[in-house]
């Protein structure tokens, strides 16, 4: 099961991804610059790319920690709440993350081409899947009660033997 502060860590930082990710689709694509012969349309496009590009690893490897402690946990108990998200954002990751990787080392204009869309319908994807996920599994009380009435100790009376004095 992961803590809340990794919880909060992996929404953190998948939002500040993916809002990031979708600010570059914006200014990129809907914005026009400017200047004629400028190669970025908005001002901020840098800082917004240079800031997707801090938020991405930690997200990777918060994935990778949510992945190994929580989903293979789940699956393996057989678990069925969030199940059909948590196989979505499972599947979805991989694409998510190959096509943002080579797009950062690819050079050829078609394959940029191709990738782009990739890259940004797996993000879009993994942020309703997240938020459907969180949606999909009830909070962190109402999942810790059952382990709770599962474990209980009874109870001693006085006249139990065990608490004499």
């Amino acid at each position: 099961m992961i803590g809340r502060l990794e919880a909060w860590l992996l929404a953190a930082s998948s939002a500040v991804a993916g809002g990031t990710g979708i600010a570059l689709y914006v200014m990129k694509h809907w914005l026009t610059p400017i200047d004629p012969y400028a190669v970025i349309h908005h001002p901020w496009q840098p800082a917004m790319l240079k800031t997707h590009l801090l938020a991405v690893p930690w997200l990777i490897l918060l994935l990778g920690g949510v992945t190994t402690r929580h989903a293979l946990d789940r699956f393996r108990s057989g678990r069925r709440a969030g199940r059909r998200t948590g196989v979505l954002l499972t599947a979805i990751i991989g694409p998510m993350i190959l096509s943002g990787v080579l797009i950062q080392i690819l050079t050829s204009e078609a394959w940029l081409a191709a990738l782009a869309p990739l890259h940004l319908a797996a993000g879009l994807l993994y942020l309703v899947g997240l938020l459907g996920h969180k949606l999909a599994t009830p909070g962190r009380a109402a999942r810790s009660l059952p382990s709770v009435r599962q474990h209980r100790v009874p109870l001693r009376s006085a006249a139990s033997p065990g608490l004499r004095r």
